[in-house]
């Protein structure tokens, strides 16, 4: 049903449909030098509370569904494929038990490549997973040894034939483009080779030295060497090129896809709709107030054991609905709809928006494309953070 939403014009309403559920796993195997995401190597230990632990969260946050049907399921991480097959099938089969996920359109489940057994396989293609997003990063042996990745670069190739065979056919590959020791020409390569493989969509981020991890602290002591700025941004130019002339849609700054082949799950969270995290360090957003849960295992065990939710929870004031609402769409291919600005927010950030906009147009960083929507240009992606802070409002 729709809701009354808190836009500067008063009687806007904004649609509440549940998009999906987001389930973190935070177990990992190991831990990649560059990661800075919530994880932790004590599946042994706290698999089984946490999964118990899950499945009591969405029981005790189901009504925050208000009805709605659920389109996708996302497990994420961390690393999902870490978790044994029992324990994966326990957790899979009562989210459904508490869940509706009959209208469920998506469900994906993140893997590493040194995973994705035939045994694995098997057994998420039975449980309903369709599509599978494995994290390769590189296909470069040397620099996968280099980040602190399990697998190789045939184990990749490989992983993704078995999930073809199990007859998981919607596959997302994950790349990053920056990483010590790596040229142009030899991202050039794992491009190539990851096209090579026929994914139905790709995501490739850029790489960031996080403060604290193993990777910041390995160039703060002069054991790696970070690539120039000027080398990425043409590794990105190559990202864009290649993929584009392989027939993949560059639907968002890092996400391409093959034609009917975007992320849906992620795609909620680009174009302002609302979800269910569930999992300790798991976000919910319901188009008003944000929820998220603690960055600590046992704290979210105990609580949620204790029959506690554990999130804590911020509502939104319309100049930050306005500001994610910029920050989210102008990520995207679809850009942000001025109208539905004005008419979600008020003539006032209508006018900030339009006049902050009209520099970067005169610029050569945004277009307008259908009467109202801007959309960042080809330079204007390499710009984006600039420019998304210069729309942003300054209340």
């Amino acid at each position: 049903m729709p809701k009354k939403g808190l836009g500067n014009a008063g009687n806007v309403y904004i649609c509440v449909l549940m998009a999906g559920i987001y389930v973190h796993i935070p177990f990992c195997a190991s831990r990649c030098s560059y990661c800075d995401f919530f994880s932790t190597l004590r599946l042994s230990e706290l698999g089984e509370p946490y999964v118990n632990a899950l499945l009591a969260e969405a029981a005790l946050r189901q009504t925050e569904l208000q009805g709605e049907p659920i389109r996708t399921l996302y497990l994420g991480g961390g690393t999902p494929s870490q978790l044994p097959l029992p324990l994966l099938s326990r957790l899979i089969t009562g989210l459904r038990e508490q869940l509706d996920l009959e209208a469920a359109e998506e469900f994906t489940v993140e893997a590493n490549p040194d995973d994705v057994t035939p045994e694995w396989c098997s057994a998420v293609s039975q449980l309903g997973v369709n599509r599978v997003s494995m994290g390769v990063q590189s296909f470069e042996d040397k620099i996968l040894r280099l980040i602190g990745r399990r697998h190789t670069a045939q184990q990749a190739t490989e992983a993704v034939a078995r999930l073809r065979a199990a007859g998981i056919d919607n596959i997302s590959l994950d790349l990053i483009f920056g990483l010590p020791g790596q040229t142009p020409e030899s991202w050039a390569a794992s491009v190539r080779q990851a096209i090579d493989l026929q994914p139905q969509h790709i995501s490739a981020y850029g790489l960031t030295y996080e403060e604290g991890t193993r990777l910041w602290h390995q160039r703060e002591r002069g054991e790696v060497t970070e690539v120039p700025e000027d080398q990425c941004l043409e590794m990105y130019h190559i990202l864009v090129d290649v993929l584009q002339a392989a027939g993949y849609e560059h639907y968002e700054i890092s996400n391409f896809a093959k034609p009917g082949y975007r992320s849906r799950h992620n795609s909620s969270y680009w174009n302002d709709t609302p979800y269910l995290g569930l999992g300790a360090a798991a976000h919910s957003y319901d188009g008003r107030v944000r929820r998220y849960n603690p960055h600590d295992l046992q704290q979210y065990i105990s609580k949620i054991t204790a029959g506690e939710t554990a999130f804590e929870q911020e509502e939104l004031t319309p100049w930050e609905r306005y500001d994610e609402r910029v920050m989210l769409g102008l990520r995207t291919a679809d850009g942000v709809d001025a109208d539905r600005l004005r008419l979600d927010f008020g003539d006032k950030a209508w006018q900030h928006f339009i006049r902050e906009a009209q520099r970067h147009i005169e610029a050569g960083h945004l277009h307008v494309t259908d009467g109202s929507r801007y959309v960042l240009t080809r330079d204007g992606i390499l710009l984006s953070d600039s420019i998304i802070r210069d729309l942003m409002s300054d209340q």
